[in-house]
């Protein structure tokens, strides 16, 4: 099945780059101005020339059309900005998708295409599903409206397509087609942000056209007159990536007997007039532009940061999509640029799992009044201490690694969880829930739960419990505090890699930890822990005199922090920070040394480029005195 949907990218891939020719030759047309402004969060700050843009409507609308409420082409924008985060735009299409494996989708692809009219990135969302018939395409462009009904699907709003396409880029063009019984039609819809700005429309405009197939053939199927049809499909031309109708059916060739196409063009930048979507950095994942500051973290620690799925599914799309949906699909794949993508549960990347049912306080009899809740510690528990819950509604991620205790707080620390909330209603962006009585009774449950498992469990990472039948059962046993420490470090050797580090990066990152090790950053680890951690990576160990120091543990009722005395003496303490010092300053030796270097390419660079551009003009003297010869010769 796997090498299935593999073959499908590959031959979708194929389709595409064998318009790279056309897309070449297409690059000489009229090209369609753009918006002045490629920032997304500045492109709706314009003014409205309300004289001008109703000029331009002229007599297209009779009276009764001004007794109705038009919508601004402002409110496409306004709109989309509901979507913080592009990703999140990006899933919306795939729930679309997604929704369509009730007709028959087996895959969705998302992947890059070249803008034939100026080569330019556009975005692909393309599936296999039912398709929409010319009725359900113009609901699909419709603000507000939405046909799904069902208590299973995602999507229930009808405005997921208008905001999540609009956020991601200036413009959209949708082909799609369907069978119905009998009657197999294929339709285009445009929705231009770019084309409603430059021709100063003061109404949402949308040109469509739908064909019915008759015997293999496209046949147009007007709805209204023929006139009104030829005049869509000329702003179709004029305003979409195909400026003929030919390259228009030649896109139905990659959706096939049924499915839908979203090509999305004129993609939105950033401040620094780079695209927002990064295609570039990754072959086979798209990217958005990673802005975060980790500063003060080492360089291990950064690295084992910036690649834990906690972490990567916020700039990465194939990280996020990896944990969008809760259960995997049997017949369903995402290929992500021509690779599927292997979904991920959070819930079977747990230790010391434990399972609990939360009735909330919702309608008697309600089929959502349970629910259950997978909880524990993560693999890197204790050396990586994220934690947090994935909160999933209709098997879609709405809220990822939700911190429902405080940042700063040691209790709670390493623990993870999973949920599917389908008593309570998401934000119409999908990436939060409304806050309702329902909601903050949720998230207080929550808190009380994971303060309970760290309370009863926390021991097990190396943690000292609150709890005085386990500390003395502990201290029976000889094994307090060492034994559970240990057990964490065995639990995850050097040789195991943590979701996507890479061996080596995890011994550097363990021997970063016990390099720059205070008395509060151990939060309670043992010293045998330390020791672990030494000699799994293989750095000397702490003097055994110091290593079986006690633990001191100070109680708040904010938070409970493990502080270990006396776990470092002085000297060593010392002796570390004289070798980050020296550290420190070899790495501004080579940093300046690099910028001189670089600065010394640069220059011969040019002096090179000088020297080429001289030995040219010599070539050409040279030249020229010869045939002048040759001439006088004959």
């Amino acid at each position: 099945m796997e090498r299935h949907f593999e073959q499908i990218g590959r031959e979708a891939a194929a389709r595409r780059n064998s318009m790279g020719q056309q897309a070449q030759e297409a690059l000489r047309r009229q090209r369609r101005p753009v918006l002045e402004c490629r920032s997304f969060w500045k492109a709706g700050s314009f003014d409205v020339n309300t004289a001008a843009s109703s000029s331009t409507l002229g007599g297209d609308l009779d009276s009764s059309d001004f007794e109705r409420a038009r919508v601004h082409p402002k409110f496409l924008h306004t709109n989309a900005t509901s979507h913080k985060w592009a990703f999140g735009a990006v899933a919306e299409l795939l729930d679309n998708a997604v929704d369509e494996i009730c007709n028959g989708a087996t895959f969705v692809i998302v992947d890059k295409v070249n803008n034939p009219r100026d080569d330019s990135p556009m975005l692909v969302i393309q599936d296999d599903g039912g398709g929409m018939d010319p009725e359900g395409i113009r609901r699909c462009m419709s603000l507000g409206f939405s046909s799904k009904g069902s208590k299973k699907t995602i999507g229930q709003y009808g405005n997921g397509f208008k905001t999540s396409t609009m956020r991601l880029g200036a413009d959209a063009i949708v082909f799609t087609r369907a069978n119905r019984g009998s009657s197999v039609t294929q339709s285009i819809g445009l929705l231009s942000y770019t084309y409603l700005r430059r021709t100063m429309k003061d109404d949402i405009i949308v040109p469509t056209v739908h064909f019915e197939i008759l015997d293999g053939q496209a046949i147009p199927l007007p709805f209204g007159s023929q006139d009104n049809w030829d005049s869509n499909l000329k702003t179709i031309l004029d305003w979409s990536p195909f400026s003929t109708r030919e390259e228009l059916m030649l896109q139905f060739e990659d959706v096939g007997s049924h499915g839908t196409q979203v090509l999305i063009y004129n993609l939105w930048m950033d401040d620094d007039d780079l695209l927002e979507l990064d295609f570039n950095d990754d072959d086979e994942d798209i990217v958005l532009r990673d802005h975060a500051n980790y500063a003060g973290l080492s360089k291990s620690h950064k690295e084992i940061v910036h690649s834990h799925i906690s972490y990567t599914f916020r700039c990465s799309l194939r990280a996020y999509i990896s944990i969008l949906y809760l259960r995997k699909f049997p017949k369903f794949q995402i290929i992500l640029r021509g690779k599927p993508v292997e979904q991920l549960n959070i819930a079977d990347e747990l230790k010391f799992r434990k399972v609990l049912t939360y009735k909330p306080q919702v309608i008697t009899g309600s089929e959502n009044a349970s629910v259950k809740i997978t909880m524990g510690f993560a693999k890197e528990a204790p050396i990586l201490g994220i934690f947090g819950f994935n909160v999933y509604h209709k098997n879609r991620l709405i809220m990822p690694f939700w911190k429902v205790l405080q940042e700063g707080s040691s209790r709670g620390r390493n623990v993870l969880g999973v949920l599917e909330a389908n008593f309570i209603e998401p934000a119409h962006d999908k990436q939060d829930f409304e806050r309702t009585p329902l909601f903050l009774r949720l998230e207080t449950k929550l808190r009380q739960i994971v303060l309970d498992y760290w309370k009863e469990n926390c021991y097990l990472i190396g943690y000292q419990s609150r709890n005085p039948e386990i500390r003395n059962k502990q201290k029976q046993s000889g094994k307090f505090p060492h034994e559970p420490a240990a057990n964490v470090a065995k639990e995850l050797p050097h040789s195991e890699s943590i979701i996507g580090l890479s061996a080596n990066a995890q011994r550097e990152f363990q021997v970063a930890e016990l390099a720059s090790l205070q008395p509060m950053d151990l939060h309670g680890a043992t010293a045998d822990h330390v020791a672990e951690l030494a000699a799994v990576s293989g750095s000397s160990p702490i003097p055994s005199g110091k290593a079986r120091a006690p633990l001191i543990a100070y109680h708040s009722d904010e938070c409970e922090e493990m502080v270990p005395a006396d776990v470092l003496d002085s000297s060593l303490i010392e002796k570390i920070s004289e070798e980050n010092l020296e550290l420190f300053v070899r790495r501004g030796e080579l940093q300046s040394n690099y910028e001189k270097l670089k600065k010394t390419i640069e220059e011969l660079e040019q002096e090179l480029a000088l020297w080429k551009r001289k030995l040219s003009r010599l070539t050409v003297e040279v030249e020229n005195q010869r045939n002048q010869q040759s001439i006088l010769k004959q």
